[in-house]
């Protein structure tokens, strides 16, 4: 039946369960924040729209005093990124999301970095290192099960000569104690 060796194992998998739940909720709420949201490749367009918008409010600072003064900064923000006529939407999202947005680095990659290599090539290169490493790992594992191999074949040589020496009878059927203590010395020997 379902002894309790059973009922243990069905409850360390309902707590392995409740386990990986708990990690998929955290992880969906670290998820929902926007840090570092953004792919690497296209960082550099986002830091350069945020630069933008930021030397169009300075530009906006520096114009003489309108009623667009009473305004707070954030509708200024608004009025400029409607002015954007070539990014539109871009404009906007940016405004939102460069409040809630800190990049650790704010290195700025230039184009022709990622023109020397295609998303296709990185994609590639990276198989490329997987597969090296599936096969460095196979090589090893092959390596290891030789060898253990080999230890066990030569373990069970020794055993099989013990046996032998060990299990010798003689004439009237009895066992021989001469070959016996002879075996033990030189285990002894051996291992001093």
């Amino acid at each position: 039946g379902q002894g309790f060796a059973f009922r243990r194992k069905q409850k360390i998998e309902r707590q392995y369960r409740k386990l990986l739940k708990k990690r998929r909720q955290v992880h969906s709420q670290q998820d929902d924040q926007f840090t570092d949201t953004y792919p690497e490749h296209l960082k550099h367009l986002y830091l350069a729209e945020e630069e933008k918008l930021i030397a169009e409010e300075e530009k906006l600072k520096r114009q003489r005093r309108t009623p667009d003064d009473l305004m707070s900064s954030e509708e200024k923000l608004n009025k400029a990124a409607d002015g954007c006529a070539i990014y539109g939407y871009v404009c906007l999202m940016m405004i939102s999301v460069s409040r809630a947005c800190t990049f650790s680095s704010r290195s700025v990659v230039t184009q022709e970095s990622f023109k020397n290599k295609t998303s296709n090539q990185k994609a590639k290169e990276e198989y490329e290192k997987v597969k090296a490493e599936h096969a460095r790992k196979k090589e090893e594992a092959e390596k290891k099960k030789q060898q253990r191999e080999e230890a066990q074949r030569l373990y069970k040589k020794k055993k099989m000569e013990a046996y032998k020496i060990l299990s010798k009878k003689t004439k009237k059927g009895q066992p021989n104690l001469n070959l016996q203590v002879e075996f033990l010395l030189q285990k002894i020997q051996q291992n001093t």
